[in-house]
């Protein structure tokens, strides 16, 4: 990852561990916004140094008020900011001139609000960085590090008990976070940090997260995001906790058009398509949770120190129901309910009832309540299978057995070393709190446990891959195929002809094309080539030839030649009259039973994007497509092909024979090389249709559209 520079380093570093703290509209009223973070850091026994500011006041709580910035005994590390929005800039300004490095600023009234606010915010920000200052917010209600008492938040949630914890909490949404880090107080799940970015006026949720996951104490981040717009900043953090073996979960909103439009005008962020988002954040090994809910549940699987080495499920059951409802749902979340081996199942024998069942899922019937050892030896012997990396133990009820029940899970963790799960539907609410109490994760529904337990195993699963080096960029001379400054390369659609030049020199398979700008020219080029030919229209103004009637297939002989290229024309003047017509395409008939799509595109937020999709001509119909973040090696590209939703077309159906995924994989990952190095002046290519045959893909037909960035008014 590239490092912060320090001294912004030492800023955040200030902010989030700050010895003393200074509040900028400190009330005596703890009620009061401007009150309550002064409450907490007293209540709470924050040991740094409390330094309130209001010219009002003498003294707030027995601590003495400070009538300015400017009469404060010592910069502060941190100040909290809690004026009306009319005073932040001030306020800010005040605080970089008095050596204070950062602030949380509580005070709405910014960019939310429209473009007079976001005038101001900017404004904010750009005081905040001429004196060296980081920001948190502002329209945020601030943070709170549970290690050193650091309560800089009027939030609800600081209201409560706020003991430390293993998870690190950054949420873009105020409320909605507050509400989530509630909930995962009443599951006992501890939040080390909970911080609110507001409106990401300076930090922004990436780079807090990345100053909070480096603590030891941390285990597990977790995020609730509404928007995005520095896609490369998410990519260094998802590195980042990759390389320290944490998870990170986020709960993104804005999955549909509807969304994310509520989204854009909720936090003004910009929006990311969000089949890019969850593509990238995948391809990165972060874990991404429909709701609150799901992601408390995978956090509470996360938050286990046992690691699962493969994605083999046990699960035993008082249901026979139960546990076929968990199998299902296993399945479809990647993970496998494997069969028993003959020693396992021989073990149960031993210990089961004859009405029960030994197979995976084992069925230990009610009868366990009677006979304790029954669940215990059962659930032992399941963990120690070589088949199974982690088990679900589902039951219902129970609630006079609940000292009995908890005893036999803490017997069953002690003799086990593999993630074990406690399913306990209508469960009383003691035996939640003392299993818990005993570090035992537990569940109230079967198929969030079975979810939760699939997160756990696709985390530790991502780990387990090899830390390959970052794929590396091909060379410049090989991969800029021209000089960005020469004067005969434009902005905008490219020349058949050289686009597929630059593409082939880069080792991605296109079928050669040559332009015949008359008929005569057209026949040349056929006898050329040798064997039927296709011909396409060539115009700058038509991207999708199919469309317009400009392709015409299967073409040898010198009539055909003719009266092709005569007829192409003339379908291109009726259908576009305005457009630019270049001449004609001749190319050689490719082979090949299926047909797939392949693209890049530079995104706004993630940069270069390749896809690859089913379809051909029907992509947007089925709509079977993957994206990947470029570049990317050959096994990722691999991981790309299986994605899909008819994969096994790829396999061979109907007597069609199964096409060389490696070679399709190579194309991508080719391709994928190439986009990187080309970011800067490729805005989108098309490779669409791609032929898959015997000899392997080839595309035949391209789009490859320029815009340079270094150079906007070129």
């Amino acid at each position: 990852m590239t490092p912060l520079p320090c001294h912004r380093a030492d800023a955040i570093t200030a902010l989030i561990h700050p010895q003393s703290i200074a509040v900028i509209g400190a009330s005596s009223d703890l009620s009061k916004i401007n009150g309550r973070p002064l409450k907490h850091l007293m209540d709470k026994g924050y040991t740094g140094r409390i330094l309130p500011v209001n010219p009002k006041y003498a003294q707030i709580a027995g601590l003495t008020c400070y009538p300015t910035v400017a009469s404060l005994p010592e910069a502060a590390d941190l100040a909290i900011v809690a004026v009306p929005a009319s005073e932040v800039l001030k306020s800010i300004d005040a605080l970089g001139q008095r050596g204070v490095r950062a602030a949380v600023i509580f005070s709405s009234g910014f960019g939310e609000t429209g473009p007079e606010g976001l005038a101001m915010e900017h404004a904010l920000a750009e005081c905040a960085r001429s004196h060296g200052m980081v920001l948190c917010g502002p329209n945020c209600l601030g943070f709170v590090n549970a290690f050193e008492n650091v309560y800089a938040t009027f939030s609800q949630y600081a209201d409560g008990e706020t003991g430390p914890g293993p998870i690190a909490f950054v949420t873009q949404s105020g409320a909605f976070g507050t509400a989530i880090a509630a909930l995962a107080r009443e599951r006992g799940l501890g939040l080390g940090y909970f911080i609110n970015t507001g409106n990401q006026a300076d930090l922004d949720f990436s780079e807090l997260m990345l100053s909070v996951i480096e603590d030891p104490r941390i285990r597990v981040a977790a995020g609730y995001l509404e928007g995005l717009d520095d896609g490369a900043s998410l990519i260094r953090l998802a590195r980042r906790c990759r390389e320290l073996n944490k998870p990170l979960v986020l709960t993104k909103v804005g999955r549909m058009a509807s969304g994310q439009r509520a989204a854009a005008s909720h936090t003004g962020a910009l929006a990311v398509a969000d089949a890019v988002f969850d593509a990238v954040i995948r391809q990165y090994g972060v874990l991404r949770a429909r709701n609150e809910e799901q992601m408390l549940d995978m956090l509470e699987a996360l938050s286990t120190e046992r690691v699962p080495s493969g994605n083999g499920l046990g699960i035993a059951t008082q249901s026979g129901g139960a546990g076929v409802m968990m199998a299902d749902r296993a399945e479809e979340v990647g993970l496998v309910v494997p069969e028993l081996t003959p020693a396992t199942q021989s073990r149960l024998a031993k210990v089961m009832p004859a009405f029960g069942a030994a197979g995976n899922p084992v069925d230990v019937t009610g009868q366990f309540v009677a006979r304790p050892e029954l669940l215990r030896e059962s659930v032992v012997a399941l963990l120690d299978d070589p088949g199974i990396h982690v088990a679900i133990v589902w039951l219902q009820l129970m609630t006079a057995h609940v000292d009995t029940l908890v005893h036999i899970f803490c017997e069953i963790r002690d003799r086990t070393t593999k993630p074990c799960f406690v399913c306990w539907v209508a469960a009383p609410a003691d035996a939640l709190q003392k299993l818990r109490a005993e570090g035992i994760v537990v569940f109230t529904a079967g198929e969030r446990a079975v979810e939760a337990a699939a997160a756990l195993a696709r985390h530790h699963a991502f780990q387990r891959k090899a830390l390959a080096c970052e794929p590396a960029v091909a060379k410049a001379l090989h991969a800029m195929p021209f000089d960005a400054t020469a004067g005969d390369i434009v902005d905008g659609v490219q020349p058949s002809v050289q686009a597929t030049e630059w593409l082939r020199a880069a080792g991605v398979p296109v079928s050669a094309v040559s332009l015949a700008r008359d008929e005569d020219q057209a026949v040349a080029q056929w006898r050329a080539v040798g064997s039927p030919v296709v011909l396409k229209i060539e115009s700058p103004d038509i991207t999708h030839k199919t469309e317009v009637g400009g392709v015409i297939l299967k073409l040898n002989d010198e009539v055909a030649v003719r009266q092709a290229y005569r007829t192409l024309m003339q379908r291109a003047r009726d259908a576009m009259p305005d457009a630019r017509l270049e001449g004609v395409l001749v190319q050689p008939m490719a082979q090949g039973h299926l047909e797939l799509v392949v693209g890049a595109q530079r995104d706004p937020v993630f940069g270069m994007i390749v896809m690859v999709g089913l379809g051909g001509v029907l992509v947007e119909v089925l709509k079977d497509v993957v994206f990947r973040h470029a570049p990317f090696d050959v096994d990722e590209a691999q991981a790309m092909l299986r994605e899909l939703r008819m994969t096994a077309l790829l396999d061979g159906v109907r007597g069609q024979p199964a096409v060389d995924r490696t070679a399709i994989a190579q194309m991508l990952s080719r391709l994928s090389h190439w986009a990187a190095a080309m970011q800067a002046s490729l805005a989108e290519l098309d490779l669409n249709p791609v032929l898959v045959g015997a000899d392997g893909p080839i595309a035949v037909d391209c789009v490859m559209v320029l815009e340079d960035q270094r150079h906007p008014a070129r």
